[in-house]
């Protein structure tokens, strides 16, 4: 049981914060299609998904892990394995569907209205 912390990290976090960061990368490079200095817009991306990478490693993924250990200890204790396997197919559906609005309907689609790009 000492090491189902370490596989709930392994398993369920450490690859939702990957895949979530990924989609941040996506709406960062979305969102700097509006800067037209070419030079200027790889030094935002960089800067951008640098510091990207330390919020995620920093707060976010924390933040999950703490979340993710909670939802996965309640599913376990109310409805036992039936309640692990429904939490994960959750998750995994619902990263599934930010992947496919990302990458078929573009980065726009998951962000609110205001955000999106004028059409050039």
């Amino acid at each position: 049981m000492a090491k189902n912390p370490q596989l709930v990290r392994n398993y369920f976090i450490l690859p939702c914060c990957l895949l979530l960061l990924n989609l941040v990368n996506s709406i960062i490079s979305y969102k700097a299609q509006l800067i037209s200095d070419h030079i200027l817009r790889v030094v935002f991306i960089m800067v951008m998904i640098l510091g990207g990478s330390g919020v995620v490693a920093w707060i976010v993924s924390p933040a999950i892990e703490s979340l993710v250990r909670g939802l996965h200890r309640s599913s376990r204790q109310n409805a036992g394995v039936f309640g692990e396997v429904v939490f994960a197919c959750v998750l995994a559906l619902v990263i599934f569907w930010l992947y496919f609005q990302v990458y078929i309907h573009g980065p726009a689609s998951i962000l609110p209205a205001e955000w999106a790009n004028p059409r050039i």
